[in-house]
């Protein structure tokens, strides 16, 4: 596709995006927008030109910002960002801090100036952040001041970063980049960005070895906005949004910021965003759209047995782990409502495939949002017939574009279609049901077993609390199931409780696929966004 006019001097970003024929097939039908435009402007300034103004924007920290709040607020940002910092259109800015509205200002602030920006997650280390700072080639990093030592040390053994300035992730506004600001006018001539100019490099979770960033262009937040945001979740602006995952994550910055800032409506940000803590924030302000993991969900079920007033709810997305079954028949049966199962990747920015308030499924992930199509292929690229497993294969108006890397472009996208490394099965009717992740299906004695249904078998029993299945090596069968179990509160851990486990699930789904190793464990490891980190059980 031949690329629109850019608002960029630094052109770093356009120079480093994978060769044409790489890419893999947009579809832009349906989504059409000017050739010059700033996401920064459509998610501020122009609320409050439609007259919403005085409505909350956002709330976190003991900060409630109006539209009108936050649109004079980033104005101000970005002025101090290109009057005294120097940022140009096309610098690469990076932030750290948790989920605040100081962050998503600084977001904002950083794309109006024109900047592409690398959002970072407060658990990084000096060492990862170096890895993020030299692929990106950042210059200029925006720091909450209480987590600004390992930013300083990144600084300090880098090459690159040439400063970082301190932002009050709290109430108080007082740091550097907050005290330039007041002395700013809340009016600013935002960076005539183009549509096709980088603005976020999307880092992806997991990621060992060399990051790998993903490249996204102004329309390609504008349309998961468009896309997902107005056709499945049918957002308004009397929605109030919460959930889990990090805004340095895209899954976290499209639900938490881009979502309710286009539509007008408000997100309330939590920098600890237990189960707990998200209850609260319903309860108290009377959320109506969620976003976090199965597990999240399984602890809400339990506190509104215990009196707990989710009522508000009218929509609970599930995304970051498979949707076990029984968590989606119990959110049914409490609440009335359909948990809005869905997977989406940090190369296509958000969801892709969902189910919708009128169309779900258990054990389903649903049906293609509007503008992608997808199919299921095999080792050799080629479709597979209805009800076979193999790989996802999705395009759309979102895509893959790998920041400077040829090699990994070369692997995630095939003949023009993205492939996510999920392994999918999809029925006549497009209805499209997970296995496993491509790299965690389980081959034993020549069967292809998935995790997820192993695992989805053993959380329909009632002394299981969490659990995460992998393969391990066998001299007999080349590879086992093992089953690594947290047990509720009350249960011994037992061989006896491990056989009533395995016949259990024996029971539950064709016997071979049962966990020949169980493994009782306290807790299992999970990323921020509640995903089990099943590399870590392999460690163990």
């Amino acid at each position: 596709m031949k690329l629109g006019p850019s608002g960029h001097s630094d052109t770093f970003s356009r120079d480093n995006l994978p060769p044409q024929d790489l890419w893999p097939e947009m579809d832009m039908r349906g989504f059409r927008h000017p050739e010059h435009f700033n996401i920064g402007v459509e998610l501020t300034d122009r609320i409050v030109e439609n007259g919403m103004g005085d409505r909350t924007a956002l709330i976190g920290n003991g900060r409630r910002r109006t539209y009108k709040e936050l649109t004079d607020w980033t104005n101000r940002l970005a002025r101090v960002l290109v009057e005294d910092y120097g940022v140009k259109p096309g610098n690469r800015v990076l932030i750290r801090s948790a989920n605040n509205p100081a962050m998503v200002a600084c977001w904002l602030a950083a794309t109006k100036a024109g900047a592409v920006v690398v959002n970072t997650m407060p658990m990084l280390r000096a060492g990862e952040l170096g890895q993020i700072v030299d692929k990106a080639q950042v210059t200029l990093a925006l720091c909450d001041t209480r987590l600004m030592d390992e930013m300083i040390t990144c600084a300090k053994n880098s090459d690159v970063l040439d400063k970082v300035v301190g932002f009050d992730g709290t109430a108080n506004h007082d740091a550097e980049l907050d005290r330039a600001a007041l002395n700013k006018p809340v009016n600013y001539l935002p960076v005539r960005t183009g549509r096709d100019d980088v603005a976020l490099l999307g880092f992806t979770s997991g990621t060992t070895g060399e990051p790998k960033a993903t490249m996204h262009f102004h329309r390609d937040i504008m349309a998961i906005a468009e896309g997902y945001a107005r056709e499945v979740l049918g957002v308004t602006p009397d929605d109030v949004f919460v959930g889990s995952p990090p805004l340095a994550f895209t899954f976290g910055l499209g639900g938490l910021a881009v979502f309710p800032l286009y539509f007008g409506a408000c997100a309330v940000l939590l920098e600890a965003a237990t189960p707990a803590n998200l209850i609260e924030i319903i309860e108290t302000h009377k959320a109506t759209i969620c976003f976090t993991a199965p597990t999240a969900y399984r602890v809400m079920l339990a506190a509104m047995d215990k009196g707990a007033d989710l009522s508000s709810l009218r929509a609970a997305v599930s995304a970051g782990e498979t949707l076990p079954e029984p968590v989606y028949h119990d959110w049914i049966e409490k609440t009335g409502k359909p948990m809005l199962d869905g997977i989406g990747a940090t190369e296509m920015l958000h969801i892709f495939i969902s189910n919708r308030f009128d169309d779900h499924r258990p054990a389903c992930t649903g049906k293609v949002v509007t503008g992608y199509e997808a199919k299921i292929v095999g080792a050799d690229g080629a479709e597979l017939p209805y009800g076979k497993v193999g790989r996802l294969a999705v395009r759309g108006p979102t895509g893959c574009r790998y920041l400077g890397d040829k090699a990994r472009q070369a692997g995630y996208v095939l003949d023009g279609w993205n492939l996510t490394g999920d392994s999918f099965v999809m029925d006549a009717d497009g209805y499209l049901y997970f296995a496993a992740r491509s790299d965690d299906m389980i081959i034993s004695s020549g069967y292809n077993i998935a995790g997820p249904e192993v695992e989805a078998a053993l959380l329909a029993h009632r002394d299981v609390a969490e659990c995460g299945v992998i393969g391990v090596a066998d001299e007999a069968r080349g590879t086992i199931v093992e089953a690594h179990v947290v047990l509720k509160d009350g249960v011994e851990a037992s061989a006896a409780q491990a056989k009533l486990l395995q016949d259990f699930v024996k029971a539950r789904i064709a016997p071979y696929k049962y966990p020949r190793s169980v493994r009782f464990i306290d807790t299992l490891p999970k990323t921020q966004t509640g995903k089990i980190q099943r590399f870590r059980l392999k460690g163990e």
